[in-house]
């Protein structure tokens, strides 16, 4: 789909460059795109590299096994039908806690192993996946609840703003810290109240 939203726009700027007589413009404002692109992905690959660095580290270090163990009883909370010692929950926290520094590239393997995890589980309880009243399968309660708890993404250090606001010639590029912790607290909030309150309906 984001395939042929993308062709869309460029087309229509294409179409409206030509109509204009501004193809010159549409020409250049590509090309300037181009490598601001390029420039952008290489500012990126070193902040990805020191923090996905800094995430083996902690890793290595315990530091992770000791931060995975204290939130496990907000890893029960939400996922009260996840049984203690399954890998689901390790993953989930992992996930978890590289979203809340900011890691999005470090949380999406942990992410993709959870689902998994959590996919065998169903599997092991006989029921992968639960039906809909057209017989249509779908996600489980855990699967859900993970995937908009992910989405909503509360984050203490937003390293990719701050990136992207030091490549464009920020005067502040951490100003957006404070501004961003209340944004995803407040939508991580409403996620776990949103979750809940569906969990508790769909077992009604």
């Amino acid at each position: 789909m984001l395939n042929y939203i993308w062709a869309f726009m460029i087309l229509i700027g294409v179409v409206y460059g030509a109509f204009t007589g501004k193809m010159a413009e549409v020409t250049s404002a590509a090309l300037e795109s181009a490598g601001d692109a390029v420039s952008l992905c290489i500012t990126m690959i070193g902040v990805m590299a020191l923090w996905v660095g800094l995430m083996e580290i902690a890793q290595k270090s315990g530091l992770i096994a000791k931060l995975t163990r204290g939130i496990q009883p907000f890893i029960s909370f939400l996922f009260p039908r996840i049984p203690k010692g399954h890998p689901a929950r390790e993953y989930i926290a992992t996930n978890l806690i590289a979203n809340v520094l900011g890691l999005g590239w470090a949380c999406t393997p942990a992410g993709l192993k959870a689902m998994e995890e959590l996919a065998k589980l169903e599997a092991e309880r006989g029921t992968p996946g639960y039906a809909d009243e057209s017989g249509k399968r779908v996600a489980s309660n855990e699967m859900c609840t993970f995937l908009i708890l992910n989405i909503s993404s509360l984050q203490l250090i937003p390293v990719n703003m701050i990136a992207y606001r030091s490549q464009y010639g920020s005067v502040n590029p951490a100003g957006i810290i404070a501004p961003a912790i209340v944004a995803t607290f407040i939508s991580t909030l409403v996620a776990v109240v949103y979750c809940k309150g569906k969990d508790r309906r769909r077992r009604a």
